[in-house]
């Protein structure tokens, strides 16, 4: 590569010689190449650097089923679902795109109103856990347990929430880790 370079620079300084009438020789240029080529590397270097920097994070429209209601995209993992009547300024829009750029943990959205939003998240830990019950105004007493996920109902920012928890049961298998975090209630004598 470096005498590829090298070779390539030299003849388009040989080129650019001849046009302009310098009086410069053969052994001229060859040192002045060998000179200018960790130079030229380098800024080519740059610009791929910066090339890369500017290309687009992947992004993809998944196809619409005929007569689906939504509108469906998918960004770095999480498909976010939006009601086609759905205004994109309304409150469930935008708690659901401010969750999704801002939380790792969320894996989808869905927005089938301008009041309800449906979402679900894989917490990585109980304290995850407890911060989107929190966050999302969840009482414990609406938490069910289906399968491998617990799902539950809230209220926050005048928006209904619908909130699934995958992995979550297998957070919850040290018991008296939730209890003192207080995501189970006690038992009772």
């Amino acid at each position: 590569m470096t005498e590829d370079l090298q070779k390539r620079l030299q003849g388009a300084l040989e080129t650019a010689t001849a046009m302009l009438g310098l009086p410069l020789d053969a052994p001229q240029l060859e040192a002045l190449a060998t000179q200018l080529a960790p130079h030229v590397r380098a800024l080519l270097a740059k610009a791929d650097a910066t090339i890369a920097e500017l290309e687009p994070v992947p992004y993809e429209l998944p196809e619409q089923a005929p007569g689906a209601d939504f509108e469906v995209s998918t960004y770095a993992g999480c498909t976010a679902r939006v009601g086609l009547d759905v205004d994109l300024d309304s409150p469930a829009a935008l708690l659901a795109e401010r969750l999704r750029s801002t939380q790792y943990d969320v894996t989808s959205t869905e927005v089938p109103d301008e009041t309800t939003l449906g979402i679900t998240v894989r917490p990585q830990s109980l304290d995850c856990w407890r911060w989107w019950l929190g966050h999302l105004g969840i009482a414990l007493d609406t938490l069910t347990t289906e399968g491998d996920a617990v799902t539950a109902a809230g209220h926050c920012k005048g928006v209904d929430i619908q909130l699934r928890g995958e992995g979550v049961p297998e957070l919850l298998t040290d018991r008296g880790a939730a209890r003192l975090l207080g995501l189970i209630a006690p038992a009772t004598p």
